[in-house]
């Protein structure tokens, strides 16, 4: 067992505190990865206020670091590697089995049970008690995290580490989703909905596809400049201006795309409504368990599609190295959405993302020199 440093709740909603805990040794194929830095997703606030995983645990799960060490059936990755991690699968599910890992049919066992798929946990107090983690196969608000072989992907070492971890959840997502599952040809409109992190991927995703009208929606004005800096072509205040009527007036129709990533029930409606018959809505946002919507039927029955996409249906060995390569490019900027805390100001960083102060915060992690 080795020690380390973790932020833990104890309780939803509560402040994370810094611990000393103990992880495994790895398992058969699991690694175990000095974490660099990790970022803070909203999907890890969701579950710290739904109380799932069941408390304490450990949370975190856009993680980045250096291979430590690797059990005896690992054969992906060595000790000294960079790696990014990402989400678990089983590997053996029929989606699995068909490239479409982010729909396995274990993935709330594998990535939101607080355990190994066996029930066991990987770490542990300094007095031996459980404590949960293998959150989205890592748990990486902490500087060690174990991995399965699965949900690592191997990085370039000349690419800061500290940068890249959202690439496993957040940024993957929004611009998988406009990549992988909407696919805009060149010269199409998209409306995306919600200019966080996830929806500014998608804004940078659809101008590198060739997207000719890109309108953000949001509700402040600092995230829709830098959402016109990335690539929009409109944006739209959704406090002052019915959206959807905005979004006509800009097209005629509606758009051909939208993409919704609140979790609001109230935006995805206007997500559907501002497409033009035959458009497509993909949705990310990750609502509070329970949440329902009600959509009009007949604006569906023109043609319309709505379907909920995970991860941005990535295959992450593939599309992360994608990714890393654009922005070597200079066309896919994403360390502009960064803000960098100490992993001691967890609860600070979350308050800055909660009050929209920041984007994406970072969390560094301590180790010793």
């Amino acid at each position: 067992m080795k020690a380390i440093t973790a932020a833990v709740i104890h309780s939803p909603l509560k402040p994370f505190v810094l611990e000393t805990l103990h992880i495994d040794e790895p398992r058969a194929d699991e690694v175990l990865v000095r974490v660099v830095a990790t970022g803070i997703c909203h999907t890890d606030l969701v579950f710290r206020a739904a109380g799932v995983p069941t408390a304490p645990v450990v949370l975190g799960h856009e993680g980045a670091g250096v291979v430590e060490r690797v059990g005896s059936a690992v054969t992906k990755v060595k000790p000294g590697d960079h790696v990014v991690l990402t989400y678990a699968s089983c590997g053996e599910c029929p989606n699995c089995r068909r490239a479409r890992e982010s729909y396995c049919t274990k993935f709330v066992e594998l990535n939101l049970s607080g355990t190994r798929a066996d029930r066991s946990t990987a770490l542990s107090t300094q007095h031996g008690e459980p404590v949960q983690g293998s959150f989205f196969g890592q748990s990486s608000f902490a500087n060690y995290a174990m991995a399965k072989q699965r949900n690592v992907v191997k990085v370039p070492e000349d690419v800061p580490l500290e940068l890249l971890g959202p690439l496993g959840c957040g940024i993957q997502t929004g611009a998988g989703t406009v990549m992988n599952v909407l696919k805009p040809a060149a010269g199409s409109s998209i409306a995306i909905f919600g200019a966080g992190t996830v929806g500014l991927a998608a804004v940078m995703a659809a101008r590198i596809v060739g997207c000719t009208r890109i309108i953000a929606i949001d509700i402040k004005s600092e995230r829709l400049d830098l959402a016109r800096e990335l690539g929009a072509t409109d944006c739209i205040d959704g406090r002052q201006t019915d959206a959807v009527a905005a979004i006509r007036a800009l097209t005629g129709d509606g758009v051909q795309f939208s993409l919704e990533c609140t979790g609001s029930p109230m935006i995805l409606r206007q997500a559907v409504e501002a497409l033009r018959p035959t458009g497509e809505c993909g949705y990310v946002g990750t609502p509070a368990p329970g949440v329902q919507v009600e959509l009009d039927m007949r604006t569906l029955l023109m043609g319309r599609t709505l379907r909920g996409v995970i991860e941005g249906d990535s295959i992450p060995d593939l599309f992360i190295p994608e990714l890393i390569q654009l922005w070597r490019q200079g066309r896919f900027p994403f360390e502009r959405l960064y803000s960098f805390f100490d992993l001691a100001q967890i609860n600070q960083a979350i308050e800055a993302a909660e009050s929209g102060e920041v984007l994406k915060p970072i969390l560094r992690m301590p180790h010793p020199a």
